[in-house]
Parts: structure tokens; sequence; C-alpha cells
């Protein structure tokens, strides 16, 4: 007879595990409460607006003029935001409305995963995602990388409910139309990507190979990439066309191996822009999960592939009645799916910018992490069985306890690197407001333009125009300035450590912008 404990032998199994828990289980609720406590506790202290954010944020404030929206950008953002910018210019308000809506989105996406993981372990990975630092400071932020993330924890767990045999399928499946075209409206590449091994399921895999289903991926990608579409021949010349200029803009993306991996471990923690990313990595106890994060993955996936093949000689050695041959692999595979199918997806979102680009931003990774934390969460819960198999109770608590003191230690490095990259960020955007309210002591108020580097967030702050006459953002040509600045007040920024005059300012006249590093240049 069979004495092996199905549940302990791999990482994810496909039947329900409710950890002897009541239904009202509440561990991923005080998962998304801390997330948005320690998100007021930190990153709202940044109320200021970065840079990015103020391209997304100008789309749809009505009180500023739209900045130059560039191709590699989506909209989805901007139109998750559009109703409370509408109501109020308050920054504090947006982000404490943010840090709302991201804490209940935390829940709502890993909650999707209850019945396929359990209940405990599904609370652990979504800890894992929201204690990260880089996850915290862009809870408040208008950014899409979290929300993208969020979006594909949704999607593939969704997808995984929809297969044919299972309870609430149709359900599932419009689960899945609606996580994927929010990540698709939220960056319609990243999409695609993150669909091609939900596609290659729906080919390859009995439980998922019905039209059902993979018209759900289609439609959830072209009814979120709809927009994305139409505005690429609107503003630039098709699809083609678009793509090509966010390869330009992205600095030409192509076979740079090994570049986009180093830049990545460079700048995972922080800036939260490396480019070019020529700094030091990080020491080795601020990146250590990171460095082993591969390494648990694979032996998540090897447990799950032993389990799967263990799975009919337990049942052999048991005598039990054999399943229909249908109903057994269109079962089978799934207790290896929970496991495969989000490192698959994981790895698919990686493969841009760890092999495409040649810079980082920890922000990038976003969605990879959330993917990850499942089956690294499902790592965890097998660890502690297989200690009480061999163990007996003894052995459950050392490695509970030794589990959670790993965990501690991770989550105190995380927040030692919210604390440094929260107060950086406040830095530059305060250094942000202080040029702007200084342009207006100056007289450039509204009708205004400012161009030169950094121009975005300030003149968005300020209230004007934004141009630059060269670089990825290009939006006007140096007539375009000149005709401008003999209507309405203009101001060139100018920083000593880029040196550059353009000729048309040369007989402008210098203004330092106290509290900055900066100087304005009017005519």
């Amino acid at each position: 007879m069979a004495t092996t404990d199905r549940r302990a032998a791999g990482p994810a199994s496909a039947t329900t595990d409710r950890d002897a828990t009541p239904h009202h289980d509440v561990r991923l609720a005080a998962v998304a409460v801390a997330f948005a406590v320690l998100q007021l506790c930190y990153s709202v202290a940044h109320m200021d607006l970065g840079w990015d954010e103020s391209v997304y944020l100008s789309q749809v404030d009505p009180r500023n003029p739209a900045a130059f929206f560039s191709a590699p950008r989506s909209r989805g953002i901007s139109f998750l935001v559009a109703p409370i910018v509408s109501l109020t210019p308050s920054v504090p308000v947006l982000r404490v409305a943010l840090v709302l809506l991201s804490s209940l989105a935390l829940f709502a996406a890993f909650r999707v995963w209850e019945p396929l993981l359990g209940k405990g372990r599904v609370a652990l990975a979504a800890l894992l995602f929201a204690g990260l630092w880089i996850t915290v400071l862009s809870g408040p932020e208008v950014m899409p990388n979290l929300w993208l993330a969020l979006s594909a924890v949704a999607a593939v767990g969704w997808f995984l409910r929809a297969r044919r045999d299972a309870p609430g399928r149709r359900r599932a499946r419009t689960g899945l139309v609606v996580a994927l075209a929010a990540a698709a409206l939220l960056r319609a590449p990243d999409a695609v990507w993150l669909a091609l091994p939900l596609l290659a399921a729906c080919a390859g895999v009995r439980a998922w190979r019905t039209p059902a289903t993979a018209a759900a991926v289609l439609g959830g990608l072209a009814a979120g990439g709809a927009q994305w579409a139409v505005e690429a021949y609107a503003r630039f010349g098709g699809i083609g066309r678009r793509l090509a200029l966010s390869s330009d803009t992205e600095g030409g993306m192509g076979a740079h191996l090994g570049a986009g991996l180093r830049a990545s471990y460079r700048a995972l923690n922080g800036p939260q822009l490396c480019r070019p990313c020529r700094i030091a990595g990080p020491s080795i106890t601020h990146s250590l999960w990171w460095l082993l994060l591969p390494v648990l993955i694979a032996t998540a996936c090897a447990l799950a592939l032993r389990a799967r093949r263990q799975e009919p000689e337990e049942h052999s050695e048991a005598r039990e009645p054999r399943e229909p041959r249908e109903r057994r692999e269109s079962r089978e595979p799934e207790a290896a799916a929970v496991t495969l199918l989000p490192v698959a997806c994981a790895l698919a979102l990686a493969a841009p910018y760890l092999l495409l680009l040649d810079y980082a931003a920890p922000r990038f990774l976003l969605p990879v992490y959330a993917l990850l934390a499942l089956p690294v969460a499902g790592l965890a819960a097998h660890a502690v069985r297989a200690a009480g198999a061999a163990a007996g109770r003894r052995g459950r608590f050392a490695a509970v306890a030794l589990l959670g003191a790993v965990l501690t230690a991770h989550l105190a490095v995380q927040v030692e690197e919210l604390r440094f990259n929260t107060a950086d960020a406040r830095d530059t955007t305060v250094r942000y407001r202080r040029a702007a309210n200084e342009l207006g002591r100056l007289g450039v108020i509204a009708p205004c333009l400012v161009i030169g580097p950094r121009a975005q967030p300030i003149a968005y702050e300020a209230g004007c125009v934004s141009a630059q006459t060269a670089g990825n953002n290009r939006s006007h040509s140096t007539d375009d300035i000149v005709r401008a600045a003999a209507r309405i007040p203009t101001a060139l920024l100018y920083d000593p450590g880029h040196p550059y005059l353009p000729p048309y300012a040369r007989g402008w006249h210098s203004h330092p912008l106290p509290g900055t590093d900066w100087l304005a240049y009017l005519p």
C-alpha cells in the first residue's frame, strides 16, 4: 500500500489545500492591510511627483497641458487615476487613494489562487511579494508595473481555474479576459509576452485545449490592446512603426545578452532607473535572495514534475480504481501546472528586460517577482511538511521557526532599502518642486514653456508645456522653441553636470534655482 502523502509530494498540489483553516481565513487580508500600512508609513511621505508620473498624470489632468507621450508607453495607468485627478489636484489625496486601491488589488489578485494552492500558501506568496521595497514604493506611485504584476497574477490564476472539467470555468474565463485586458491596457507588449505561455498551454495541454479558453486569452489581449493599436496607427504610422520607435527609445532593443542581467543585478536596490548602468552591484547580504531565486524556482519545478510522475504509481500501488483516461489526462497536468505555468509566464515577462535591454530599473521585474512568489511559497510549505513527515511535530516546528527567521531577516533588509530609496526619491522630487516654484517667481507662469533636462516634471509642477528638441522625448524643433519664446514665458533648464547650451539660448539670462543644482535661462 502507498503511504506517500500526496500534498507533501510537491510544492504545489492540484487539490485545494485549506490548511485546516475556517472559510473566513484572514491571513491574505492581513497581508493586504500590512501592505497598506507600510505604504502609508514610508512611500506616501514621498509626496511630490516623479518624471514618469507627471507624464502619465498629464494625459488626464484637466488643469495641465499633456506631455509628450512616447511610443513605449501605454495609457492604462492614466485611465486608472483619471477619476481621482479629475476631482482634485491634491497629490496626497492621489497617493492615499492609490494605497487603498493597490492593497485591494493585491488581495483580489492573490485570492484567485486560493482554490489552487490553499489559503496559507497564497498569503505567504502575497507577503513575499508585498515585502519587497520596490513593491511598497510602487504602490502609491502613478506607474504601471505593480498593476501589471497583479494583473499577471490574476490572469495566470484564472487560466488555471478555466480547465475544461473545472466547476466555475465560465467565471474563470471571464476573469481571464478581464485580467489580460487590464495587463494589455497597462503595458501592451508585456501582455503579449504574458500570453505566450498561456497560448502554448492551450495548444499542448489537454486540460486547457478548448476553443473557449484560447478565445478568452486572445479576447483579453484584443480588448485591452485595441486602444494601443489604434493609437499606433493614429500617431506613429502603424503597429510595426510604433514597435520600431519603441525600440529606438529604449536604446535599441536587441541581443544584449548578459548586459540586461548584469544591469538588473546592479540596480536591484536602486537607483530607480539605471541608464547607463555602470554602478557597483549590491552587497551579498542585500542581494542573496535574488541570487538564490533561480535555485528555489528550479527546485520547485523539479518537485512538481516528480509529484506528477509519482501520482499514477500511487494509484497502482494502492490498487485504487483507475479513472477514465480522458479525465486522468486532464487532471494530472494541473498539479505541475500550478508551479510550472507561473514560472513560464515569469520567464517570458523577464526575457525582454534581461535579454533585450542594456539598462535596468527595479520596477521592470515586478511582474516576475509576483509570479515567482507563488512557487516559492509552495516550496516553503513543502519543506515544512517534509520536516513534519521526517521528525513529527518537533521537526515541523523547527522548519517553521527557521523559515520564519529567514523571512524576518529578508524583510528587515527590504525595509532598510525602502527607507534609503524613499529618501532618494523624495530628494529628487523636492528639487522639481523647488525649481517650479522659482520659475513662477521669475514670471514663468501659465501659459508657459519649459525645455531642457528634467523639463517634464518641472513643467507639470509649474503648469507649463514641456518640450525637448533632441533625445528620446523629442517633441519640438528649434524653430518651434524660438517662436514660442517670442510669445509666452519660456525657460531653459541647464544642468552644469551636462554642460550644453543651445545656440538660441546663448543670449538669454541665467538665474540660479535655489535648492537645486540647476540654472534657468530666460529670454
